[in-house]
């Protein structure tokens, strides 16, 4: 396999001699193994899990299809069926080590991080000396007794605001700092313009101004509703944009591509700002700014990946500790609660970052009445927003993910006609084009994170919609340089030391 692991070989999994007749079968299902292993090494996961499936379709009781089938699906974030591959290697071989390795990441990917320490708790059983499992145990021991940690102390007291702690008048700026600085506590244009420069430079912004900039951001967020309603005038437009995962670089491309965002040039970013990309901090914090600057001009929706579990796992809790403090992560997480779920434009274009619902008659109302302000839920409205993916047949599917659903044509049909809109745009899944149009034009996604993790090859794209009649418009783009700082280069170091 890729990054340093072997296609494992394999023999028929009958546990017996192959039958007169099932011979054939088994050695075209192993051509067809090893066949999907050059996919794999060649980072075409796609054809690997088709090849994969078909060597299953001719031996389903082989664990070493499943486990590599898993981990063709870990590659491509489709954590829900890597789980379920995982379990059923595991079911067909117990001692197939590398089924409870495959599960472990797989539920460590989903934030459960119990299950993933029985996992990891099972293979350092089974090969003590292996320095590489014990570490694993001992990193996922330690996440697991932090978060026990955090729940007894949120029970213990009502969650105090970090705001509440902070003496942001009495932080200095050192003489020696000449970045950009805030006029007078307040952003501007021009304060926007030189923090674009320095971040692009590779400098820090001041942890003063930073704070400066959360505090006052989540004071505008707190105002807002849970459903952000605007109306474009026939003559305006508005510019709509997907998933950036800490890629800073090429978000400066789009403002370079669109122009920057003002009064007569507004933007929608759709959520997943953060985690991946190890230029996180440099991209929500230009957007912060933009939106204490534009308030009414400049939106941001939340994303599944504005949330703690996504941002301990895919880097952002890590960068902000690295280039900042603890206490200003937790702030982060604080203000990621307060961003609005989904956002309609004349009534009639509905954009979320993830989905529409597991269960049939939600409203726009019910969506107004979510309350927001807290850790998404496993399941329910706020989760489907987050998490949900469209799927080309009709009716709902269990997902790709683990978490929320699938849902097709019909489902979105029945809700847009109980709401009276047109078509939902959303992001959530990196697309070769940039952009999807599904569910017969009802259903689009738009992604805005070219060269995603620097290894998907998609082209990134943006849509302008116009007042005068609400058709989208796509515009694509391509990955520019960045400095050398690898993706994933904060993530936790479970999913930074490959997958066994």
């Amino acid at each position: 396999m890729a990054e340093g692991e072997r296609a494992e070989q394999s023999g028929s999994g009958l546990g017996r001699p192959p039958r007169e007749g099932e011979a054939g079968a088994l050695e075209r299902a192993d051509a067809l193994k090893s066949q999907a292993n050059e996919y794999f090494k060649g980072k075409d996961y796609e054809n690997a899990v088709k090849y994969y499936s078909e060597a299953i379709d001719l031996n389903p009781s082989n664990a070493i299809y499943y486990g590599n089938r898993s981990l063709a699906y870990l590659r491509t974030e489709c954590y829900g069926y890597a789980l379920s591959d995982a379990t059923m290697a595991i079911e067909l071989d117990k001692k197939y080590i590398k089924g409870y390795y495959r599960r472990a990441t797989s539920n460590m990917a989903l934030g459960k991080f119990k299950a993933a320490l029985r996992d990891y708790e099972t293979v350092v059983k089974v090969k003590p000396n292996d320095k590489d499992a014990k570490m694993k145990y001992q990193e996922c021991n330690k996440i697991v007794k932090q978060k026990a940690f955090e729940r007894a102390i949120a029970s213990d007291e009502h969650k105090r605001s970090v705001v509440d702690s902070l003496d942001i008048e009495s932080m200095t700026i050192e003489d020696e700092y000449s970045g950009p600085k805030l006029d007078n506590g307040k952003v501007t244009l021009a304060f926007m313009k030189e923090l674009m420069q320095w971040y692009k430079d590779q400098k820090k912004l001041h942890r003063k101004c930073a704070y400066q900039i959360l505090v006052q951001v989540k004071e505008v967020l707190v105002t807002l509703p849970t459903l952000v309603e605007t109306t474009l005038k026939e003559t305006e437009k508005v510019t709509v944009c997907g998933d950036t995962h800490g890629q800073y670089y090429d978000l400066l491309n789009i403002f370079e591509l669109n122009g920057l965002p003002s009064e007569t040039n507004p933007y929608i970013f759709n959520g997943d700002f953060v985690d991946r990309g190890s230029f996180s901090v440099e991209v929500i914090l230009t957007l912060f700014g933009f939106k204490l600057l534009y308030p009414d001009h400049f939106h941001l929706l939340r994303g599944n990946h504005e949330t703690d579990n996504m941002n301990q796992i895919y880097g952002f809790e890590g960068e902000v500790k690295a280039k900042y403090t603890a206490q200003m992560f937790a702030l982060f997480s604080e203000v990621f609660e307060w961003l609005p779920l989904a956002q309609c434009i004349n009534g009639k274009v509905l954009i979320m970052h993830g989905g529409l619902f597991s269960e049939d008659g939600v409203t726009l109302d019910d969506i107004r009445k979510i309350e927001r302000n807290r850790q998404p839920p496993d399941s329910g409205p706020m989760c489907d927003l987050l998490w949900s993916d469209p799927q080309p047949q009709n009716g709902r599917s269990v997902s790709k993910r683990g978490v929320s659903c699938q849902f097709g044509p019909d489902v979105t049909k029945s809700f847009l006609e109980r709401n009276q809109l047109d078509y939902i745009i959303r992001s959530h899944e990196v697309k070769p084009e940039g952009y999807e149009v599904t569910h017969e034009g009802k259903c689009i996604t738009v992604f805005s994170a070219p060269n995603y993790c620097d290894q998907m090859g998609n082209k990134g794209s943006y849509i302008h919609l116009r007042g005068s009649d609400l058709r989208p418009e796509f515009h694509q783009f391509t990955a520019v340089p960045h400095p050398n700082v690898k993706p994933m280069a904060y993530a936790n170091t479970l999913l930074q030391l490959g997958m066994m």
